[in-house]
């Protein structure tokens, strides 16, 4: 008997893979590879021979052209690590069926509650499965949900051969998570020409906008002496450290600003009284907006800094990733292909901007422009993280779909 999404899904989400910002390896932790051989077993099955686990944790399989004139390759690409920010050990899935609205409690912690308020999404869903953990992890669908919706419609296409398409790639990936998602990605061996990542959130969102993002490190060396002799001399790093976040502007922080505003957010702080380090994250869909924002953080520290007169800070920006519209407006069709394929799979498209990143962003800069197509999982990286049953079978219909319209349009 075939395989479900939901199945499928099901079996994904209680495989343990969260990564670790931490490590420095690759994958940043082997737990990831479990669930890749699981995937290969998987893909072997359906009958995709090439299907296989390389040292970095990346699984690649290729679905074979069944027609004689030459499509354009495209790949489908999903993550298989979960987010640090939440535990994903021991994931309980639980299935509501036939939601009948309303708030839900998670069984295992009843002060985790999917409040309608606060996710109006689940308005949309009366009458369909809702799946979620039980309070006590994440549930995995960011995205587990994604990697469910690729293996199901790659056994869809196999299992009707009568479906018109090209070849079709596939790429499941590490590390996405803590921005390492496609560092050892072999392109060359890969060999699509257009990607769409799979690891959006509403049912017929098709996305080509991510933020362009930085990093910024701060350290500061402060004068350290014995607090009994300190007065006219210390100058408390840590003290420091605390009166640049204390002036950061408050209306251009991550719970202040959505849309298309960017934000100054910090994301760690360390240090004892003689040296401290501060780590930033900067988001702004523009470069320009990025620019600002960051000599804005600049000119804040020196602002500080001229209050303390022995002591010295270096202010180091790394680059993260860029919006990946640069690059899919010059490919129109990527975005174009996949608006066709969602109105065929019985849903209004909307084209929206993501406020964070995919691996697609730096796909899209590595050579393989890359748009992001729903999944259908909901508050990501929570215990309140839920996905609809009905809305990954309109993930796996779309993908179908967008396969017979790269064939039909070559």
């Amino acid at each position: 008997m075939t395989d479900t999404v939901t199945d499928r899904f099901l079996r994904y989400v209680v495989v343990d893979t969260q990564s670790d910002p931490s490590s420095v390896t690759q994958p940043s932790t082997a737990k990831q590879k479990n669930l890749g051989r699981i995937l290969v077993e998987e893909l072997l099955a359906i009958g995709l021979a090439d299907a296989h686990l390389d040292e970095h944790g990346y699984v690649y399989a290729t679905i074979p052209s069944n027609v004689d004139k030459p499509v354009p390759v495209i790949c489908f690409c999903s993550h298989m690590d979960t987010a640090p920010d939440f535990t994903g050990t021991n994931v309980k899935p639980q299935i509501l069926r036939n939601y009948a609205g309303g708030d839900i409690r998670l069984s295992a912690d009843p002060q985790q509650v999917i409040r309608v308020d606060e996710h109006p999404a689940l308005r949309d869903q009366i009458g369909n499965d809702i799946i979620t953990s039980d309070g006590t992890t994440l549930l995995g669908a960011d995205d587990k949900a994604g990697l469910a919706e690729i293996v199901a419609a790659a056994q869809y296409l196999v299992d009707n051969p009568d479906i018109r398409h090209g070849t079709i790639k596939l790429l499941f990936t590490t590390d996405e998570e803590i921005g390492r998602g496609v560092d050892k990605v072999d392109l060359k061996k890969l060999g699509a020409q257009f990607a769409y990542t799979v690891d959006g959130e509403t049912a017929g969102h098709i996305e080509d906008e991510t933020f362009s993002a930085d990093s910024v490190e701060i350290i500061i060396q402060g004068v350290a002496i014995h607090p009994g002799f300190a007065k006219g001399k210390m100058e408390n790093a840590i003290k420091i450290a605390g009166a640049i976040i204390n002036r950061l502007p408050k209306d251009m922080a991550p719970e202040t600003t959505d849309g298309r505003d960017g934000f100054i957010h910090p994301t760690g702080i360390s240090g004892l009284m003689e040296k401290a380090s501060l780590g930033f994250i900067v988001r702004d869909f523009e470069e320009a907006g990025l620019a600002d924002k960051e000599a804005m953080l600049e000119a804040i520290v020196k602002d500080v800094m001229a209050a303390y007169p022995g002591s010295s800070h270096k202010f180091t920006v790394r680059h993260q990733y860029r919006n990946m519209k640069v690059i899919l407006d010059r490919h129109p069709e990527i975005v174009e292909n996949a608006v066709e394929a969602i109105r065929r799979a019985g849903m209004a498209p909307v084209r929206g901007s993501i406020r964070g990143g995919t691996d697609g962003s730096r796909l899209s800069f590595m050579g393989l422009p890359c748009a992001n197509i729903f999944a259908g999982g909901h508050a990501f990286h929570s215990p309140l993280e839920w996905v609809s049953r009905q809305d990954m079978e309109k993930a796996v219909k779309t993908l179908v779909e967008l396969a017979k319209v790269w064939e039909e349009r070559s």
